[in-house]
């Protein structure tokens, strides 16, 4: 259940402030691990070395951890799978949601948005989304509530927030991931005038620029992408006061009855951001790639250098960190 915004303040859940660090070492380290591999062609290397960064890195971190989005389920992943139990089994009972490498494909052509991410919540504060699509609807922070939805059509939630901002449509800029799913959402917005910024890969990105328009350009992510990727995408919403909804697509008895053994009662729910990233969350991203919002890993010859955003929902604070490792020796 959603803590309301009184509660959450006057009742932290996660009560230790070094959180913010420990978990900005795993992202950093699996940043660091996968940036190695940029440039190169080789996903499953660049995948496998962050995985094997941030599962060593997780494991001193001073929480009884519980990975809810994960590689996968534990006869598909060695490591990280959907309910492993990392750290070092003591302080705060917490679900994990990570994704080592979000745009494995962007790493391995060195291109933009290439990101290693970590989420955080109490116990039972992340949803258990199976590995299937979600649609996905977002905005930043400073909206009324629902000033997005759904269930209404791309141009109805483009003019809403054109409205709420006292501009036109055309100065409206909505993020899409150009996959021909979405070529009907391209041609409405086309034919609206909008401005679209196609990503090739990286929904997690796409959505967490919203959360800064000023520096992104980017008012409203729309889209159909993973649902793992949405509870992460969710849970840094959370933390600035952003809006999202989401929607699994199980459009197969098996999808259906996967989802069931995760909890899913209602296949054709409209998830709202709390539904998704409930109670006290911490979220942090460090950049393998260059990108919109951080600076990917700097290789130096004697050290690394990482940029990385870190936010909790509970205080809404937002930092980002630049920072320094001496390489070994």
């Amino acid at each position: 259940m959603a803590h309301t915004a009184k509660s959450a303040l006057s009742e932290p859940a996660i009560v230790d402030r070094n959180l913010t660090l420990e978990i900005v070492r795993v992202t950093e380290n699996a940043a660091i691990a996968a940036a190695e591999w940029r440039g190169k062609g080789d996903e499953k290397s660049a995948d496998r070395a962050a995985v094997e960064a941030m599962r060593e890195e997780l494991g001193k971190v001073t929480v009884a951890g519980r990975v809810v989005i994960g590689e996968g389920e534990r006869d598909e992943a060695p490591m990280l799978y959907i309910g492993e139990e990392v750290g070092l089994g003591e302080g705060a009972k917490v679900d994990i949601a990570v994704d080592p490498l979000e745009g494995t494909t962007l790493c391995a052509k060195n291109q933009h948005d290439s990101l290693a991410v970590l989420a955080m919540a109490e116990r039972g504060g992340l949803l258990h989304a199976p590995d299937v699509y979600m649609e996905k609807i977002a905005v930043g922070p400073g909206y009324e509530p629902g000033i997005v939805q759904l269930d209404r059509s791309i141009t109805e939630n483009v003019q809403a927030v054109a409205k709420a901002r006292g501009v036109s449509a055309a100065e409206i800029t909505v993020c899409v991931l150009d996959r021909p799913r979405h070529a009907k959402i391209i041609d409405e917005l086309r034919e609206l005038g909008a401005s679209i910024k196609l990503i090739n890969d990286g929904d997690i990105a796409g959505v967490i620029h919203t959360t800064d328009r000023e520096e992104t350009g980017i008012d409203i992510y729309v889209g159909t992408g993973g649902a793992p990727e949405g509870v992460l995408a969710a849970a840094a919403l959370r933390c600035v006061g952003g809006q999202m909804q989401g929607r699994l697509v199980l459009d197969t008895q098996e999808k259906r009855e996967r989802a069931a053994r995760l909890g899913i009662e209602d296949p054709d729910r409209i998830y709202d951001v709390t539904d998704l990233a409930s109670g006290d969350v911490l979220f942090a991203a460090t950049g393998v790639t260059d990108g919109s919002m951080l600076d990917g890993v700097k290789i130096r010859p004697n050290y690394f250098e990482t940029s990385t955003i870190v936010m909790r929902s509970w205080s809404k604070t937002v930092r980002w960190i630049d920072a320094r490792h001496l390489r070994d020796k």
